[in-house]
């Protein structure tokens, strides 16, 4: 038996944040990051709705990117405090996953963060509050999924929370909000939106219900993202639906090794100043993971038929392979986006040097492959990498070298 859990609401289209006014309760606390939901008027827009819905209203704000564990703890404190029946998360993946993990942590305020990455271990939650979630950003998708991301600094690792029980109750899919992303951002999360439906497409758990919104998203990110990087806001907007469709599609098909490799690689190097953005991580890793996967036949099979929808070309599946690895080159180039680690870094970086030192990668790879293998994204790949193989494997995606095993 196998479960489809998405959130029981989701408004979408422009003007879609005014659903707030038809919320029921006595309390909202609204989660909010580094303040660009306040300076376009949006945040100012969502308390006036709730309060015309007959609510109080406090703000968490604040929420840093790549939200660590402290932050979760200082959120629960206050929701402890304010005791909200509405948790309202608006912005980007960061605040939303944040958020989700505060509620956890309101619920049952003696739940250790540990406890809270048992995968698919969280009790029910809905007890004291629902949770509505606003995205800003077209990638993470976080507004429709059973999943979270938090970031322990002191670990350099990435933890994926995963549980249906943290599915919002409520999504709202407003494309004025994404109209105001940075052009970096643009390509980011719309590689992180890309790699999602491609990993839930050959997820090992997808299925009849998964497939058509990952194939869906697909096309519909292959005909917008770059046109919405370079500015067309028609584009934009429909990447904002694109990206949730893909949401939708690895919530219950769940994901593969760019992500694991991507959670275990993000702050690895943080203590150098090295922070790989998840998005470009992603798609980083993507080709390089395919030529892996394909090893698989299963795959390689499901792969063609991404090819196909995607109108690449390729006699055989062998070839289709290689079209769609060139083809999602050739879309990092269009989006500004670098092939390997050892050429990721700040602009003023000279790509020879890198971001990440080459002697402290190596030292590291052991246990970042280590983490990769043990990460909860991994047990849905379709191939299984021993330690050895995800070794190579990260070498391939420091070094832009071809992956031949």
């Amino acid at each position: 038996m196998a479960r489809f859990t998405l959130p029981r609401d989701l408004y979408h289209g422009k003007g879609a944040l005014e659903a707030l006014k038809s919320f029921t309760g006595k309390k909202a606390m609204i989660c909010v990051g580094g303040g660009s939901m306040k300076r376009f008027g949006f945040l100012d827009r969502a308390v006036e709705y709730l309060k015309e819905a007959g609510m109080e209203v406090e703000l968490f704000e604040g929420i840093e990117p790549d939200p660590s564990v402290e932050t979760v703890m200082r959120g629960a404190e206050a929701m402890l405090k304010f005791e909200p029946d509405w948790i309202i998360a608006m912005g980007g993946g960061s605040p939303i996953d944040a958020a989700k993990a505060m509620w956890i942590k309101y619920e049952y305020p003696e739940i250790t963060f540990e406890e809270m990455c048992k995968v698919f271990g969280i009790p029910p939650l809905r007890r004291k509050a629902h949770f509505c979630a606003i995205s800003s950003t077209s990638g993470t998708a976080t507004e429709v999924t059973a999943f979270s991301i938090i970031t322990d600094y002191q670990k350099g690792i990435k933890y994926p929370i995963a549980d249906f029980e943290i599915t919002p109750d409520v999504a709202i899919v407003d494309p004025d909000l994404a109209e105001t992303m940075p052009k970096k951002l643009v390509a980011h999360t719309g590689m992180d939106a890309m790699t999602h439906a491609v990993e839930a497409y050959v997820s090992t758990a997808h299925c009849d219900y998964t497939d058509p919104l990952a194939i869906f998203a697909i096309r519909m990110i292959q005909g917008d993202l770059v046109d919405s990087y370079n500015g067309d806001m028609s584009k934009r907007d429909s990447m904002h639906n694109a990206q949730c469709l893909a949401g939708m599609a690895f919530s219950n098909a769940l994901l593969g090794i760019v992500h694991s490799m991507a959670h275990k690689t993000g702050a690895a190097f943080a203590d150098y100043g090295a922070h790989i953005i998840h998005g470009a991580a992603n798609a980083m890793y993507l080709p390089k993971v395919i030529a892996f996967n394909a090893k698989d036949p299963e795959a390689k099979k499901r792969y063609g038929v991404i090819a196909d929808e995607m109108k690449l070309g390729g006699a055989n599946d062998d070839e289709k392979v290689k079209l769609l690895i060139e083809y999602l080159r050739g879309m990092n180039d269009a989006l500004n986006i670098p092939h390997c680690i050892q050429h990721y870094g700040p602009d003023s970086y000279p790509t020879e040097q890198g971001f990440v030192p080459e002697n402290v990668f190596l030292e590291r790879l052991p246990e970042i492959a280590k983490n990769a293998i043990a990460d909860a994204c991994t047990g849905s790949n379709p191939r299984q990498p021993s330690q050895e193989e995800m070794e190579k494997l990260l070498k391939c995606c420091y070094y832009d070298t071809e992956v031949d095993f």
